[in-house]
């Protein structure tokens, strides 16, 4: 028998592992996108592919990595998943992420017994989808890429060279993407190596008893939490730019909210159907964005566990733009990172207090590739960008960080970018006035500009530009995004989601959205008002326009005039 203190320490031996995991990730990558930004996802898992232990990354990969492996299983069946096997599965209907963001994962055997899994994404550079970088405009699935459907990259411990010259040879950029994969399949075999050590220390049985009662835990944990929220129904919509296709039209997201003692239900019924471009969901996504809301509710202080999640239960309709069926296009996954805002929204108006307003909503993410003149070599770099957070009950929202659907996520340094291309940056900084006003301000977003010395594509992946970030309690509303094309010239276009051909000499700006706020901006302290101006947050004007504070050259508050403009 497992007693209480063996399965904690067995739960921080799997945490453990799983940053072990990651670190070994990070080390042997060799896309800045995996180890500068951390975009993956880490999973340790139970023998029906239950997440157990994970390490942060994209939030959303996690809970994506349990529907790979559990769809893998139906697939190949539990017996063709052999000691030393590792699988690569990218087919986005079972992978839940786009062919680009392949799951690698490896079963855990002790004594040729199948005792759980050990999983890892990130995502690549290429495997030959229609468009070098990324695809915006993509119609049917077959636009995308290779796709492999849980095919084994190592047969009992041996290489299958079959499927990595299969890679190889539909790779614009072989070597790096071989490399990344290669480090996915290290960073796999480091969780079954650590998973084996803690099952030969205390035992196989209490080690899956340990992972069983961890996940009997985090539900418990869930199921307090969802009794002491409020209790109801809420709908909201929200909108997706456009599906890279039709560039004039909204995509519509719809998510009806009801809880009870017993469940959260998050239905997307209602949602644009039939969407052209490639901006569909895979089901598992849809799950995992959210399951990502109904964490940050429930049980935001404690590691993610597959536990945590069975209170919610997610509703969709099939062939919807939040529940792809083949071979509906996938490869802009966009409208997963939008989503949880939605969510936010329908659950705003029954629990303001509990809730942020909007973020500026995306990750206003920039990827350019091109040729280096210095090295002669392609070269191909991204980053996201950070956002304003929307204003609570209690507090102004975040100035400046990674939006909320990849927590675990870092930007791009500086020179990272400037020395693996051939771009510079010309500026980078806070964006004055873009957070709503309110009672409590919306955060500012950033602006950073890209300044290109030789020929190259910047593809923006930014999808909430039409649409400004919604507020709460009277709040006023953030500024949304907008990517700049060639700012103060006859040839300036401002836009969102876009992939332009651009020559040395011009400039991209991405600058992203603020924070909506919370509550009358007049009831906001003046002083802080005054401490927005000094730090250059607010504009002078702004603050005597939306804020009726009269701010003086020395940035204290002219009490007399605010109070004369307040009352008027």
């Amino acid at each position: 028998m497992a007693d209480a203190i063996t399965t904690e320490i067995i739960r921080h031996g799997l945490l453990a592992a799983a940053e072990e995991i990651a670190r070994n990730l990070c080390r042997t990558a060799y896309n800045t996108v995996v180890y500068e930004i951390h975009d993956y996802g880490i999973g340790l898992h139970d023998v029906n592919g239950d997440v157990v232990a994970d390490a942060p990354g994209i939030a959303v990969f996690t809970r994506g990595n349990d529907a790979g492996i559990k769809h893998s299983m139906e697939f190949l069946g539990s017996d063709a998943m052999e000691p030393g096997d590792v699988f690569l599965i990218n087919y986005p209907y079972w992978s839940s992420a786009h062919t680009l963001d392949p799951l690698v994962f490896a079963p855990i055997h002790v004594d040729d017994e199948l005792i759980g899994f050990a999983s890892c994404r990130v995502h690549i550079t290429d495997l030959h989808q229609k468009d070098p970088g990324y695809v915006l405009d993509s119609t049917d699935r077959s636009q995308e890429g290779l796709v492999l459907p849980a095919s084994k990259l190592y047969r009992r411990g041996v290489k299958n060279d079959d499927v990595f010259n299969i890679i190889r040879f539909n790779s614009r950029v072989p070597k790096n993407t071989i490399g990344d994969i290669q480090a996915q399949v290290s960073a796999c075999v480091t969780g079954v190596r650590r998973t084996q050590e803690l099952a030969g220390k205390y035992g196989v049985d209490v080690l899956t008893e340990s992972m069983a009662t961890i996940n009997e835990h985090g539900e418990t944990l869930a199921r307090l939490a969802l009794q002491k929220l409020p209790k109801g129904t809420w709908t909201a919509i929200d909108f997706v730019d456009d599906d890279g296709i039709n560039k004039d039209e909204l995509v519509k997201m719809q998510c009806t909210v009801t809880i009870t003692d017993e469940e959260m239900v998050v239905d997307w019924t209602g949602s644009a159907e039939n969407v052209e471009g490639p901006i569909n969901l895979p089901l598992g996504q849809t799950e995992a964005v959210s399951s990502l809301i109904f964490k940050s509710l429930t049980t935001p202080d404690s590691p993610v566990v597959a536990g945590n999640f069975a209170p919610m239960r997610v509703v969709t309709v099939p062939g919807s733009v939040m529940h792809a069926v083949p071979p509906m296009p996938t490869f802009t996954l966009w409208t997963g990172l939008l989503a949880g805002e939605v969510i936010l929204k329908a659950l705003a108006q029954g629990m303001p207090e509990l809730v942020s307003a909007s973020s500026g909503g995306d990750v206003c993410s920039m990827m350019g590739l091109g040729t280096n003149p210095r090295t002669g070599e392609p070269w191909q770099e991204a980053t996201n960008e950070a956002v304003g957070f929307g204003g609570t009950a209690t507090h102004d929202g975040e100035d400046g960080i990674m939006h909320l659907s990849e927590p675990g996520c870092r930007n791009n340094p500086v020179e990272v970018l400037e020395a693996k291309s051939s771009m510079i940056i010309d500026n980078y900084g806070y964006r004055p006035d873009t957070g709503g006003a309110g009672k409590f301000r919306g955060g500012v977003g950033v602006r950073r500009s890209y300044r290109f010395t030789a020929p190259a594509i910047g593809i923006c992946l930014v999808y909430k530009t039409k649409t400004a970030p919604w507020s709460i309690a009277g709040g006023e509303e953030g500024s949304p995004n907008q990517i700049v094309v060639n700012p103060g010239t006859v040839d300036e276009v401002v836009q969102g989601g876009s992939y332009n051909t651009l020559g040395a000499g011009e400039v991209l700006v991405n600058a992203t959205g603020g924070g909506g706020g919370y509550g009358n901006a007049f009831d906001r302290d003046p002083r802080a008002v005054a401490r927005d101006v000094r730090n250059g947050f607010v504009s002078v004007e702004s603050a005597r326009k939306n804020y009726g504070v009269v701010v003086t050259d020395d940035f204290s508050v002219d009490a007399a005039a605010t109070k004369s403009l307040r009352a008027a």
